[in-house]
């Protein structure tokens, strides 16, 4: 019987493993720092929610997901804390979705985790690599965000 040779990974494969390591950083520093009250999903709006905030329907078509659920995510934050909801000032019967002080801390906590993670892949990788890296990534997200119509 011929043994078959294992494939090679897939981009989508490889860009999963590292986006998995990086959430888990994530939730883990979380944790510690005492933000337990927080679900994977929640990190969806964080991750979409931009300087100076944005509306409900926005994040949800940034996280591919229903208005719906993104209000009851949106909801549960605002209960705990992390987010508020003011008039949108060109449109004041929306309402613009924003991070409070302990939502900018838990942003803080998130961001500190993931650059900790990236120093140790960049003494694995190499400082040069690790550079090439992020160039090679910021490209493609160029090229995605203009081939979708988000590019900022």
């Amino acid at each position: 019987m011929a043994q078959t040779q294992p494939q090679e990974r897939l981009i989508g494969a490889l860009l999963r493993i590292a986006f998995q390591a990086t959430v888990e950083r994530v939730r883990e520093r979380l944790a510690d720092a005492g933000y337990t009250d927080l679900t994977m999903a929640h990190f969806s709006v964080f991750q979409h929610l931009p300087p100076g905030g944005a509306r409900v329907t926005t994040l949800a078509m940034k996280a591919q997901i229903t208005k719906q659920s993104m209000s009851a995510l949106v909801e549960h934050l605002e209960r705990q804390g992390y987010l508020e909801r003011r008039p949108d000032p060109g449109d004041r019967r929306a309402s613009v979705v924003d991070l409070t002080a302990r939502g900018e801390a838990l942003v803080q906590v998130a961001r500190g985790a993931i650059e900790e993670l990236e120093r140790e892949w960049a003494e694995h990788l190499g400082d040069e690599r690790m550079e090439q890296l992020r160039s090679t990534l910021r490209d493609l997200a160029r090229l995605i965000e203009q081939q979708q119509g988000t590019a900022p």
